[in-house]
């Protein structure tokens, strides 16, 4: 019997996994788990941008999955397992101990905020990310060369600087910080010893501004000159990253029993779901992957040739591998884009509130469907109301989460479609920023790939994309573009394949289908996208 792969992928509101027969590449059982506490709004504050996930929810998520796999396996596929893979969101870090354990799984933290993962979209930690770069940017070596020059609130410094400043009995305990990408592959692999993990090359690079060329992460003077607080963090993360094609060890024996697996399987290095994501939608180099869902996250991957020693600014890293070994990988993506249609949609259906909640649920199902038929019905027109996309802050181009939407154009006659339609021109105009930018910094994309929920549901969505930013668009087939990727680092780091690229090709799925531009609408949306700008220039100052 074939070799069996299995990718794990923490979203932002649910663990989903896979397995994949390596000589067929056949998917032969999914799972989901919702993640417990974060489903009943437990840690977080949303008026105060505060998003906490417990650790705990992880371990029973996975637990949740991995069995709801087995049962679908008979015992022989299972002896099979030869490895798994872990993708995750990110940057979604964690303070720990001495030992590595995340300070919530400890008695006396367990229901606090700061001693738990703080998510990707947290962003109560503008302050700290301001500083990092005021003092970036005049440190001897600028830190955020590799990171656009720009460092967001969203990523790791950031966040472990502001949980320490605002939290005493947390400063009493904390020893280190790890990503969650990295946190699940040394708890698997019982290495958890801070400066014991194999970190991400991945979430290193693009989040914690580690690079080759000044020698690992930030300097230990370059810290505590941020802040002493962080003092000896340096030396207990190690200066040496892994690719995700790399084993991080072996399953212990004390998970293979948990999870019901062969003990002294390989996992592999963690990766953040975006770039695992465009490893299973078949990212090759010159192509851009588009993971359109809340938000969005694009990654290109390009040859080492092609852009030399050049930095590429405003965006969200440019890493040597942290996509596929021997290409450099280039993020960039918008705060906002599922979330800006749910704002619109929440606002149309405040009055549902005094409706039970089973109504209300069925309402509220029906809102966004009926604003895309009616809005399909729309021409395009320059006198449309124009929407800018920076609801949750700006990504890419040039991170600054501070900024904030609008909508230009409206009158007594506007109706809830062509607000809606405005949005979706915005969240695709924001697309176009990004694709514009890389290409006048001379970064080759030939090709976009969508992958993610919005990809696979919304066809008006995906072929406004295609003409706003006046390329074809192909759609992934597959349903789970961050499982497949891991599974497909999991299928090189338990050696049955040479590379990612075999890999890709082994276990890939194609594409559903593909959106071409409309010539015709052309030179209607680059007179819109102008307004766009203006707006956005507006809106900035």
């Amino acid at each position: 019997m074939e070799k069996l792969v299995i990718g794990i992928d923490y979203g932002t509101d649910s663990c989903r996994a896979v397995v994949l027969d390596t000589a067929s590449g056949k998917e032969l059982a999914a799972a989901t788990s919702s993640y417990p506490r974060w489903k009943k709004g437990l840690y977080c504050d949303p008026s105060a941008n505060r998003y906490r996930q417990h650790p705990q929810d992880y371990i029973d998520s996975l637990i949740e999955v991995i069995h709801g796999l087995l049962a679908q396996l008979s015992p022989e596929e299972v002896e099979n397992i030869a490895a798994l893979g872990i993708d995750t969101t990110g940057s979604t870090p964690c303070l720990t101990d001495r030992d590595g354990t995340p300070l919530a799984l400890l008695p006396e933290y367990a229901d606090d905020p700061d001693a738990m993962f703080i998510l990707w979209k947290d962003h109560t930690s503008l302050r700290e990310a301001d500083e990092i770069n005021a003092l970036a940017h005049i440190w001897e070596t600028d830190y955020t060369l590799r990171s656009g020059g720009i460092y967001s609130s969203e990523w790791f410094w950031a966040k472990a600087l502001h949980v320490l400043r605002a939290n005493e009995k947390i400063r009493m305990k904390a020893s280190s910080v790890i990503e969650h990408c990295d946190w699940m592959p040394a708890l698997l692999t019982g290495n958890l010893r801070p400066e014991e993990v194999k970190r991400s090359r991945c979430a290193a690079g693009h989040k914690g501004m580690w690079a080759e060329e000044w020698g690992g992460y930030p300097s230990q003077e370059y810290l505590s000159a941020l802040d002493p607080l962080f003092e000896g963090f340096a030396a207990r993360l190690g200066n040496e990253t892994y690719t995700s094609d790399v084993s991080a060890g072996k399953l212990t024996g004390e998970w293979a029993e948990r999870l019901g697996l062969p003990q002294d399987i390989d996992v592999a290095v963690g990766i953040i779901d975006a770039h695992a994501g465009a490893i299973g939608a078949g990212i090759t180099a010159h192509s851009m992957v588009k993971i359109i869902g809340t938000s969005t996250c694009d990654i290109v991957v390009t040859p080492k040739e092609d852009i030399a020693e050049r930095l590429i600014p405003g965006i969200s890293g440019q890493v040597d591998g942290s996509v596929i070994l021997g290409l450099i990988g280039l993020e960039a993506g918008q705060s906002a884009f599922g979330d800006v249609y749910a704002w619109l949609r929440d606002l149309l259906s405040w009055s549902f509130g005094f409706l039970p909640e089973e109504e209300r649920g069925a309402f509220m199902g029906k809102i966004l469907p009926k604003l895309t038929g009616e809005a399909q019905k729309l021409p395009v027109a320059e006198s449309d109301p124009v929407a800018v996309d920076w609801l949750n802050g700006r990504r890419t181009p040039f991170a600054d989460l501070t900024l904030k939407g609008g909508i230009a154009g409206i009158t007594l006659g506007t109706t809830p479609a062509q607000l809606y339609k405005s949005l979706v021109e915005a969240t695709a105009f924001g697309s176009r920023a990004i694709l514009e930018h890389l290409k006048k910094e001379g970064v080759q994309v030939n090709e976009v790939i969508g992958v993610g929920g919005i990809s696979l549901k919304s066809s008006y969505v995906m072929q406004t994309l295609s003409d706003i930013m006046g390329v074809p668009i192909k759609v992934a087939a597959t349903q789970q573009a961050g499982a497949l990727g891991a599974a497909m680092c999991a299928a090189v780091a338990g050696e049955v394949f040479g590379s990612l690229e075999k890999a890709q090709v082994a276990l890939g799925q194609g594409e559903l289908a593909i959106y071409l531009p409309d010539k015709e609408k052309q030179s209607l949306y680059n007179a819109k996208y102008e307004k766009y700008r203006k707006l956005g220039n507006f809106l900035n100052t």
